[in-house]
């Protein structure tokens, strides 16, 4: 990014969060939606689709491979399927932008395909770790090329017959799960993916909806092979809901500024990504759902969110994978709430866009929070016992630094630290500077009128 392109944020404390909003829909759903779309046979709409840079870097990626995709008003797009190999070589490398998750599921489709192809990303993409893909797409008999350490650029070379997997994985991955459940779609033989903890199956939930062969049951699933045209691809339309890694800053948020009441329309509820719920309830937050229903076989809910006094817990291994991007925002949490709160088993934030333990450690210390940083996680001391008053009053703030030397804290590039910052400035004495957020575009374009819009302060 150059220096006319960088962008900073001075948030500032605002009033309590009141109000009614709709997130964004999901990312992870919103680049699945395009890939199948493309890949199957007919036209599908796709309603609810996220308006960020990386969703739209994936849509151009398969615009240049050959497939028609229409944006006939904000949020929607309509997506001319080409079929499994109806993709056509592009004759440029293909830009993923900041989309690890974009840059990983397309390994696995282009892994397929009868040409060759070039992933290449910007500069934080390009500094992180592609081997836990390519590694296993090499034992189905891809050859995928790499920068030194396993980085991109991906050199993806086509024509080879693939071959269906039975693989484990080392670390509990969807992205990774996904890449090879894709490329099944072109293998001889089924593929088989166990995970030693269940990871969001949004790509198998899909796959069904779209007409491919797949079972799957939480820790395993089994995609069949289309090699010889065995099965299609079925255009269909997809409706995405709101996405809970977004709606993660305003319950954060609305459980921390005393007198907060918020509701947040149709989260996407499913249940390999509801891990912060489960957290933040057991911490004590005040969250109730209401109006179930689904979306394009997807549960949703409308999320009802109050002030309530938090209190520190050993978050539960188990639940770690299915909270990996809300991290950032639950260090905030944690940071307001009374008591210590452990962290284990959270490595894979070490190979986010940034590396978020790192980062989120460094930003609290910085605002005067305790914070003791493990390999795989951390200890953040909340305000002392005694400190909360059962809600009737305002807390004593856990952030303490000089209003007339205020940090500057750098994000890194990372969307959901430049975000979870902003939730920490409403409980923050002063104002203080977050530097380069221009990537929360990437994931929650508006993010500053919508925060505004109930309650947040300004952000400069």
């Amino acid at each position: 990014m150059s220096d006319s392109d960088r962008k900073d944020w001075t948030p500032r404390a605002g009033a309590p969060l009141l109000g009614r909003i709709r997130v964004p829909g999901d990312k992870s759903v919103s680049h699945r939606a395009i890939m199948l779309a493309a890949l199957a046979e007919g036209v599908s709409r796709i309603d609810g689709f996220l308006e960020g840079e990386d969703t739209r870097a994936t849509a151009a990626v398969f615009q240049r491979l050959g497939v028609k995709i229409e944006a006939p008003s904000p949020q929607s797009r309509i997506v001319h399927g080409v079929g499994l190999r109806g993709l056509r070589a592009s004759a440029e490398a293909l830009d993923c932008g900041n989309a690890g998750t974009g840059m990983r599921l397309l390994a696995g489709v282009l892994a397929g395909q009868a040409f060759d192809s070039v992933l290449i990303g910007d500069a934080s993409l390009s500094k992180r770790p592609m081997r836990r893909v390519t590694e296993p797409l090499a034992l189905m008999g891809a050859r995928i090329d790499t920068a030194d350490g396993g980085l991109p650029p991906l050199r993806i070379h086509g024509g080879l017959p693939l071959r269906g997997i039975d693989y484990t994985l080392p670390v509990a991955s969807a992205q990774v799960k996904s890449a090879l459940l894709l490329a099944g779609l072109y293998a001889e033989g089924d593929t088989v993916v166990r995970e030693p903890h269940p990871t969001r199956d949004y790509t198998e939930r899909m796959l069904t909806a779209f007409g491919w062969p797949v079972e799957f049951e939480p820790g395993v699933a089994r995609v069949r092979g289309g090699a010889g045209n065995a099965h299609a691809l079925r255009a269909t339309d997809v409706h995405v809901p709101a996405d809970v890694s977004s709606a993660a800053f305003f319950l954060v948020a609305a459980s921390i500024v005393p007198g907060s009441d918020i509701t947040l329309e149709a989260v996407g509820m499913n249940p390999r990504r509801t891990g912060l719920l489960q957290v933040l309830r057991a911490m004590g937050a005040d969250i109730a759902e209401s109006a179930q229903r689904r979306h394009g076989g997807e549960s949703v809910a409308d999320l009802r969110v109050r002030f309530a006094s938090l209190r520190g817990i050993e978050v539960p291994e188990a639940v770690v994978p299915d909270m990996i991007d809300e991290f950032p925002v639950l260090f905030v949490a944690a940071a307001c709430a009374e008591g210590i709160t452990r962290i284990r088993g959270a490595a894979e934030l070490r190979v986010k866009e940034s590396d978020r333990l790192a980062t989120m450690s460094a930003a609290l210390r910085a605002l005067g929070v305790r914070v003791d940083e493990t390999d795989d996680g951390a200890d953040i001391h909340g305000v002392p016992p005694g400190s909360t008053d059962g809600g009737t009053a305002p807390h004593a703030s856990p952030f303490a630094f000089a209003a007339d030397a205020p940090p500057a804290i750098d994000s890194h590039g990372d969307h959901r630290i430049a975000m979870a910052l902003a939730v920490a400035a409403q409980r923050c004495p002063a104002p203080f500077t977050v530097t380069d957020v221009a990537n929360v575009a990437t994931s929650f374009p508006g993010f500053e009128s919508l925060a505004t819009g109930v309650g947040f302060g300004a952000f400069g």
